[in-house]
């Protein structure tokens, strides 16, 4: 099926990620690791449920539910002379997230090349079906994260609302991903590079020439794909990949998400919207993980 004429049709029918209470569907449920940005209206409906990764500062353990306070984990990042790190969910964990009332379960999991969260949800489908039987279960590999996840949470709730059989779900959302672009620039890439996310790429800047990279996702790898002086030069080379990349904008959603950075997340959209229009804009601030490899300051695009 083809994702575009999909995004088309949907784009027509004037559906947003607005509020839940214009979906009524109740036959699916979408399980997604803490990296996925659920928009805020979405939250606490029992159709979809985060599954919290575990953060490690130190000799603190952080669980990234809805109790996690980004700013003090921020700060106590910040103070720590060691490297936080993060650990995923259990398959068993993510197995009985799998159980529900509804006929279709899908997952989504922050890239396979970044983290395990991929393999344990996978892995769980087989638990669930050894122990509860048969039920159609689907886990995407985002190869992105974080508004990245959202956007796959988007195209499905809003495929589900328009009746679309779970196999046409399945295959749209993937060939979706395939063509989904993920950009990012971060203040900081240390946290990254220290725990392994940066493989082949140099993560020493020269900050006293103020340059700051701007990073994308490749097949789920981070790689880097320019640079400039200062951050509003390196947001503008963001907004030209955008433009000059991205096909069909005025059918997808334009995905922001910031870390502690709500003015430098507007600055992005007001340069994107300059010169495209998208179905619409979502702004949301990052979770625990993308937090903490985010840092401060940090600001992730998916289109």
């Amino acid at each position: 099926m083809d994702y575009i004429s999909v995004l088309k049709e949907l784009s027509g029918s004037g559906m947003k990620m607005d509020s839940p209470d214009n979906y009524k569907n109740r036959n699916y449920k979408i399980v997604a690791d803490s990296c996925c940005e659920f928009p805020v209206s979405f939250r606490g409906d029992e159709r979809f449920q985060n599954v919290p990764m575990i953060l490690y500062v130190e000799d603190q353990t952080i669980i990234d539910d809805e109790t996690f306070d980004q700013k003090e984990f921020l700060r106590k990042v910040a103070e720590s002379s060691e490297c936080a790190k993060s650990a995923c969910p259990s398959p068993e964990t993510y197995r009985e997230t799998y159980k529900t009332g509804a006929d279709h379960v899908y997952c989504l999991t922050i890239s396979s090349k970044l983290s395990g969260s991929y393999n344990s949800a996978s892995l769980a489908v087989n638990l669930y079906h050894e122990k509860y039987g048969d039920k159609k279960i689907h886990v995407f590999d985002s190869l992105s994260t974080s508004v990245g996840e959202t956007q796959l949470f988007s195209l499905i709730v809003m495929m589900e609302e328009k009746g679309y059989s779970f196999e046409d779900i399945v295959e749209t959302v993937e060939e979706f991903r395939d063509n989904m672009h993920t950009l990012f620039v971060l203040d900081n890439l240390e946290t990254l590079r220290k725990n392994g996310r940066l493989t082949g790429i140099k993560a020493f800047v020269a900050s006293t020439l103020n340059i700051k990279p701007l990073m994308a996702g490749d097949k789920g790898s981070i790689v880097q794909k320019s640079q400039g002086i200062g951050l509003k030069k390196t947001f503008g080379k963001l907004a030209d990949a955008v433009h000059n990349e991205v096909q069909d904008k005025e059918c997808r959603a334009l995905m922001i998400s910031h870390c502690n950075a709500p003015d430098k997340a507007e600055m992005v959209k007001e340069l994107i919207l300059a010169r495209d229009s998208f179905r619409e804009v979502i702004i949301l601030d990052t979770r625990g993980l993308n937090s903490l490899y985010a840092n401060d300051g940090g600001v992730i695009v998916t289109v």
